[in-house]
């Protein structure tokens, strides 16, 4: 039996599947009940299994990738977070039909924050200004490199295609110019830290509006500070970001860059999920607004700590 695909190269997985996998590999649970999670993301998919535990299987061969680094590394990271993170509790094999590997997670409860109806912004900034500076302070050896990894300029002609392809959808020479601002901003010069790299809302989890657990490590390792600065346009609002920036300490340069990642990451999104997935092309539009108001702005009074070199 093989799992059918769609046009794009996804798996598409159905509960059978998901009883199927337990019943060869982990025959214990195999009479709990499996549900499907509505998931934000497009790389994986989610059926809770029982009420403490969560079956995730890849979508795409580039998901599947992921797995093995999950399970090295996620047990060694979590002692030193502030929020929950996914505990593996059994990594399947490929069977079935289904031709990569799996994951067992523990249930993490809480829920997806809204932007723009945040019941918490300004504790939240704080909750996030905490696990970022967390996570970047873990000692980084052996760490394999981020999945976004790369210097922001790498980005560019990607981006620019990007800009150009939703003409009518969004103000290209604001954009642009926002960009362009970014790719001004010095390099960062330091050691490379432990990134999550794509902290957005369908992987950030909250209980009465504030940061309970992170997951989705997919893009996790090594890479530059500013990555996972993205948190503050794809969640905080224009208040709270500054507060968020304050507890980190982010000087201009880092603030510019991570702005600068947010933007070319929402315009990438918005490009390619605008027609397939309303949900990710919302949370990507509004993005890009956040991103280009804030670069509209007056530059801060001078005092605003500057500089390359420090960690953001």
């Amino acid at each position: 039996m093989t799992v059918r695909t769609t046009r794009d190269g996804m798996a598409r997985i159905d509960d059978e599947l998901v009883c199927r996998l337990l019943r060869g590999q982990f025959p214990q649970w195999a009479d709990l009940p499996v549900t499907e999670v509505a998931a934000a993301g497009t790389a994986n998919a989610m059926f809770r299994l029982g009420r403490d535990m969560v079956v995730r299987l890849p979508c795409t061969p580039g998901a599947a990738e992921d797995v093995d680094k999950e399970h090295q590394w996620l047990p060694r990271l979590a002692a030193s977070l502030p929020a929950a993170v996914p505990a593996p509790l059994g990594r399947g094999l490929p069977a079935g039909g289904f031709p990569w590997p799996w994951s067992v997670y523990g249930w993490l409860d809480g829920e997806n924050p809204v932007p723009g109806r945040l019941a918490e912004p300004r504790a939240l900034a704080g909750d996030l200004a905490r696990f970022v500076a967390a996570l970047h302070g873990i000692d980084p050896s052996g760490g394999p490199a981020s999945y976004r990894a790369e210097p922001l300029c790498a980005r560019d002609a990607d981006t620019r295609a990007a800009i150009g392809a939703l003409g009518g959808i969004v103000d290209a020479g604001a954009a642009v110019a926002a960009w362009e601002a970014a790719l001004r901003a010095p390099g960062w010069d330091g050691p490379r830290v432990w990134v999550h790299a794509d902290l957005q809302p369908g992987n950030l989890l909250l209980e009465e509006g504030r940061l309970g657990a992170v997951i989705d490590f997919g893009c996790l390792g090594l890479g530059e500070p500013a990555v996972d600065l993205i948190v503050a346009w794809y969640v905080l609002d224009a208040e709270a970001r500054p507060l968020f920036r304050a507890a980190l300490g982010a000087d201009e340069a880092t603030w510019a860059r991570g702005r600068g990642w947010a933007l070319s990451i929402a315009l990438m999104e918005l490009r390619h999920y605008r027609v397939t997935n309303p949900r990710m092309a919302a949370v990507a539009r509004h993005v890009v607004h956040e991103a280009l108001g804030e670069h509209r702005l007056p530059r801060p009074a001078r005092g605003v700590p500057s500089g390359r070199g420090r960690r953001g």
